[in-house]
């Protein structure tokens, strides 16, 4: 059974075939959609091309999520291309290395402006460009992550960034309701990205990650697009506005001990 069947959707934040857009870009595909990818920059260029192929993507835009006009010129295209689009998908976060090791309270306010601008405000950029063509009952999504809620080591003002980015998306589906257009976030847990390769002893975290978790596993970013097909499929046209964890349970613990992982 394919969910997406005659669905049109663009995901934004593709780097290479280990990120989460790509895991989601490759489920929606399997289940029917017509699938455009954007990127954020021109030496990504040579790894996107090659997925957009393999999923038979005919709409392939670069765009710097921090420059209103490229967004509002990606939005124009899409329209032209697509007509409407039923998914958005935002997978985009990023911070200087600097300020993702050490203390918090390092941080340069640069440094932080730079955070909340790309990876917050670009997710609020993109649904106002996009507003005027996604269709009734359409489905907006972002990429979030526990460290929004709970001090996680040397993750700092991502943090931060992302618990805004999850307030951003209670808002921004109080907004786009009425149109019955839902908007959430998938919660993932520690995945190897390039994005991830950032954080100061993401190595170890993740290595940990399967020894304490409930479910004993990793996740996967096709785990992550299997979730995100739900969001964007008829069976979630009640929900919006939440935040869903797709982090094998590690999320419910109140304190990971060793003794846990030995079980």
């Amino acid at each position: 059974m394919k969910l997406l069947e005659g669905k049109k959707a663009l995901v934004f934040g593709v780097a290479n075939d280990r990120s989460i857009a790509w895991g989601i870009a490759k489920a929606f595909h399997e289940h029917g959609a017509n699938v455009g990818l954007s990127y954020a920059g021109g030496a990504l260029e040579k790894r996107v091309r090659p997925l957009a192929e393999e999923i038979n993507s005919q709409f392939l835009e670069i765009c710097d999520v921090g420059n209103d006009e490229e967004i509002a010129g990606v939005a124009e295209k899409a329209k032209k291309h697509f007509g409407e689009i039923d998914i958005l998908v935002h997978s985009i976060a990023f911070a200087n290395r600097d300020e993702l090791k050490g203390n918090y309270y390092d941080t340069s306010r640069e440094g932080f402006h730079l955070a909340m601008d790309v990876s917050v405000y670009s997710f609020t950029a993109l649904a106002s460009a996009f507003q005027p063509i996604i269709s009734r009952g359409g489905s907006l999504m972002t990429m979030t992550y526990h460290g929004s809620q709970k001090a996680v080591p040397s993750y700092n003002v991502m943090g931060v960034a992302k618990a805004a980015l999850e307030s951003s998306v209670r808002y921004l589906a109080r907004d786009f309701g009425p149109d019955k257009i839902r908007v959430n976030a998938i919660s993932a847990g520690a995945i190897r990205t390039l994005a991830a390769a950032g954080v100061s002893g993401v190595r170890s975290m993740i290595s940990r990650f399967a020894e304490l978790s409930p479910l004993r596993e990793n996740v996967t970013a096709d785990d992550v697009g299997n979730a995100a097909v739900f969001l964007a499929s008829d069976l979630s046209r009640r929900i919006t506005g939440e935040i869903l964890y797709v982090d094998s349970g590690f999320n419910i613990l109140g304190i990971a001990s060793d003794d846990e992982g030995s079980k």
